[in-house]
């Protein structure tokens, strides 16, 4: 039976992590160990558009369906975003509709083998980026799943969101944290445009990237962002203590005490990472 929990495939230490990057190639598996990028390889082929954790779980949207697990078809069809909530999985095709494969809080998906009759659309939105949890990040702004569907949750072509906590967005020019509506955190600068936001696990740690930097902080009562001389950066995930992010080119950086490495991975048009927890 097709699971979203992701397997563990080698003893859990507390300086290691398997990170899953997706990539016009397929999705690669990169072993990461304290700050060092290690064994890296193509874990299944494919066009991936985007990929997404939480806890356990991992979800991968493509140009044909949606894989979950072990990358196990769901009959869902091509897809553009996805992301992985309490709910289930939640993927967002090329035309705007968003559809709900349910499953628990873990992740695990229906009894029955997932095919395209197991997703439920909830709604439609413009343009649809990326998602996080139950948001979305779209051309009309943010919207949220809510009572079995999507509803409007405020501003304006939305690059990115983050579900931890309390949720992040981002559009070109601006991060928002939600308070008392969305209010404005951070500008992205003359020389910047925002392109991804995320939180850790609890919604603590956090971080936002432009195409000249990376802004990152500490926790959930801090109210600066520290400024990490990184360009190029698409996405990122944490890794335990660890930030990993990867560059459209195909780079994957670490973060780790104050400094960052990287390694070239050679893949082509790199879009999301993703961390399953005990990966």
């Amino acid at each position: 039976m097709p699971t979203i929990a992701e397997k563990r495939v080698f003893t859990q230490r507390d300086d290691a992590a398997r990170v899953f990057v997706a990539s016009s190639m397929g999705v690669a598996s990169v072993s990461l160990s304290g700050d060092i990028v290690g064994e890296f390889g193509i874990e299944h082929r494919c066009d991936a558009r985007d990929v997404a954790a939480r806890g356990g779980a991992l979800a991968v949207a493509t140009d044909e369906d949606v894989l979950v697990g072990d990358f196990a078809p769901t009959g869902h069809g091509p897809a553009v975003a996805v992301g992985v909530a309490g709910d289930g999985v939640l993927a967002a095709a090329p035309d705007g509709t968003v559809s709900l494969l349910a499953g628990d809080a873990e992740g695990d998906a229906p009894d029955a083998e997932p095919t395209g009759d197991a997703w439920v659309a909830v709604g439609s939105v413009d343009d649809p980026r990326r998602m996080d949890g139950r948001l979305v990040a779209a051309g009309d702004g943010v919207h949220r799943l809510r009572d079995g569907g999507m509803e409007y949750a405020g501003l304006d072509d939305a690059r990115d969101v983050s579900d931890r906590g309390v949720p992040l967005a981002v559009t070109a020019e601006t991060l928002y944290t939600l308070g008392n509506g969305w209010m404005a955190d951070l500008d992205a600068g003359a020389d910047g445009s925002f392109r991804c936001v995320v939180a850790d696990e609890e919604g603590e740690r956090a971080v936002a990237a432009t195409d000249a930097a990376a802004y990152e902080r500490a926790d959930a009562t801090a109210t600066e962002w520290t400024e990490h001389d990184e360009a190029g950066i698409v996405d990122a995930a944490f890794a335990g203590r660890h930030l990993v992010a990867v560059t459209e080119a195909g780079e994957a950086r670490v973060f780790a005490d104050g400094g960052w490495r990287g390694r070239t991975l050679g893949l082509p048009d790199v879009r999301a990472v993703a961390v399953p927890r005990g990966a």
